[in-house]
C-alpha cells in the first residue's frame, strides 16, 4: 500500500511513499522509496529514493515553493 501523494504548489510534480508489497497500513522501520512523479504520468517515476522509513517519512507536504526541492525523513541507522 502506497501512502497518499503530496503535490507541489505548481501542480506538476508529486511525491509519495512506496511501501513493500503486502504492507498493511503505514508502519515504521521498513525499506521504502520516496517516489517523485510528474502528475501528467503517475506510472513513470522521475526519481525513486530508497531509504529506511515509513510512518513519519512524509507526513506533511514538504515541497519548496518553487517545486525544485522537497524534504523527507529517513530513519537513523542504515539507509536502504
Amino acid at each position: 500500500m502506497d501512502w497518499f501523494p503530496h503535490l507541489a504548489l505548481e501542480g506538476r510534480h508529486a511525491t509519495y511513499l512506496e511501501f513493500p508489497r503486502g504492507t498493511h497500513g503505514h508502519p515504521a522501520d521498513l525499506d521504502v522509496a520516496v517516489v517523485v512523479v510528474d502528475t501528467s504520468d503517475w506510472r513513470t517515476s522521475l526519481e525513486r529514493i530508497r531509504i529506511t522509513g515509513g510512518q513519519g517519512t512524509i507526513n506533511v507536504n514538504s515541497w519548496a515553493p518553487d517545486a525544485r526541492r522537497f524534504a523527507y525523513v529517513s530513519y537513523p541507522g542504515v539507509d536502504a
